[in-house]
């Protein structure tokens, strides 16, 4: 069974909703992840933060616009009165439970209820247009399967066990829809896997079934080996490892989330990216066997990162020093992404910010504390093995003319990366691809 994810520009229209058919074959036995259409989530979001801060008209105005969107959108992806009809009623359902929210006090589970519309809809609607062409499919409600745990981390073994019963209910069935990004979390509650996690959930669904193939559709081919929006001449990677594309997802490289990667790696299933606006383009391969050796793959940059810089005489050979300011973060659950230490300085950065006031506060216990905001770090993402020689060198070459302000090296096998001020990323990004490739 393969496991087919569609993004939200590939179900943006009503054209793009009826045109998945020349990608699905639904003869072929796979599961349909889809994700909300596009624009809906950014809607759903604004939609939620009026009715959080109790500007309830407002709420409702934009309740209204999104929901003529949908009006519009049925009028075109529907040929018949009767799936017109049921498509004027899931839409009719759906925006009058968001509008209900108006006369509760709204808390970030109501929230989350909000955010889940949207890949309800997607899902329901292609269902509904699907049974219209008289296509036989099955509707699988990823609320019934897909839970995280109190660490909100996905739970692969009740997904497993839960998604098979459902799946063995229709033993002659070939096509099984289901939704993205939601899920359940520990208290049975609607909840998210964060945003883009619609490749997360087909990578678990994948992962789970142990499936032959995930397959992620989205508006571009492949992964290139850069950023092709400020980068001129970037070519899409025919062939990628797991933790190639690992380092590649986390560092910025838009076209896979991060942690989708992850759950496919533990279990060997094949991730292939793909192009919905060119089905027949080879897009890119990421497997066990896609590492190259003596080669320099691809270069990604995240934007959002703040850099923290702690520097403290009590370091220099204290036991013990590192693991405490660590705590801090774990206890802030907050991701540290590079880290450097020097014999009293230990300079990290983050790009969750939440709790960055407070965390100051704890580690300024330690020494100073200096802090940049508007930071990027720019990932290289090759053969930097023992073996490899080099590499490292051209990498630094290709941004000597740049204030670099951090570099880490050594932690991984696949990755480079460099800290620098947000106002040079482009420059770097080219320079890097006028000098590597």
């Amino acid at each position: 069974m393969k496991i087919l994810k569609f993004g939200g520009t590939s179900v943006g229209s009503a054209a793009r909703i009826q045109g998945l058919l020349e990608i699905v074959a639904p003869e072929e036995r796979q599961i349909v992840v889809l994700s909300a259409v596009s624009g809906t989530t950014n809607a759903l979001v604004e939609i939620a933060q009026a009715f959080a801060g109790a500007k309830t008209e407002e709420a409702k105005t934009l309740i209204k616009k999104h929901k003529d969107k949908y009006e519009d959108l049925i009028k075109e992806l529907f040929a018949t009165e009767e799936g017109y009809k049921k498509g004027k009623e899931l839409i009719d359902h759906h925006f009058e439970s968001i509008a209900s929210f108006a006369s509760d006090l709204f808390t970030p589970s109501e929230e989350k209820i909000i955010l889940a519309q949207g890949e309800l809809l997607s899902t329901t609607l292609w269902h509904y247009y699907l049974t219209e062409l008289g296509i036989s499919s099955v509707l699988l409600p990823a609320l019934d399967f897909m839970k995280i745990d109190e660490d909100n981390e996905p739970m692969v073994d009740f997904t497993s066990e839960k998604l098979q019963a459902l799946l063995a209910q229709h033993p002659d069935n070939t096509l099984f829809i289901t939704q993205g990004f939601i899920c359940r979390n520990v208290f049975g509650e609607i909840d998210n896997l964060r945003r883009g996690g619609s490749d997360y959930t087909a990578s678990l669904i994948g992962s789970a079934i142990r499936a032959d193939e995930v397959q992620i559709w989205t508006d571009i081919d492949g992964m290139h080996n850069n950023d092709p929006r400020v980068v001129h001449g970037t070519t899409p990677i025919r062939h990628l490892s797991f933790d190639e594309a690992a380092e590649l997802a986390y560092f910025g490289a838009k076209i896979l989330h991060p942690q989708s990667v992850f759950p496919a790696q533990k279990y060997n299933v094949p991730v292939r990216l793909l192009n919905t606006m060119d089905p027949k383009a080879p897009g890119t391969l990421i497997s066990k066997e896609g590492a190259e050796k003596g080669v320099i793959r691809a270069v990604a940059a995240k934007d959002g990162i703040t850099a923290i810089h702690i520097h403290s005489s009590r370091m220099l050979l204290a036991y013990g020093f590192l693991r405490r300011i660590f705590e801090i973060f774990e206890r802030y659950k907050t991701p540290i992404d590079m880290i450097t230490t020097s014999e009293v300085a230990v300079s990290l950065t983050i790009d969750d910010t939440t709790n960055l006031e407070d965390i100051i506060k704890e580690v300024e216990d330690f020494g100073t504390v200096a802090v940049d905001r508007e930071q990027t770090i720019v990932c290289v993402v090759g053969d930097f093995s023992s073996n490899a020689h080099g590499y490292v060198g051209r990498v630094l070459e290709a941004v000597k003319h740049l204030p670099v302000r951090m570099v880490s090296y050594g932690g991984s096998d696949f990755n480079v990366s460099v800290l620098l001020d947000s106002a040079h990323k482009t420059e770097a990004l080219r320079s890097l691809h006028h000098r590597l490739f």
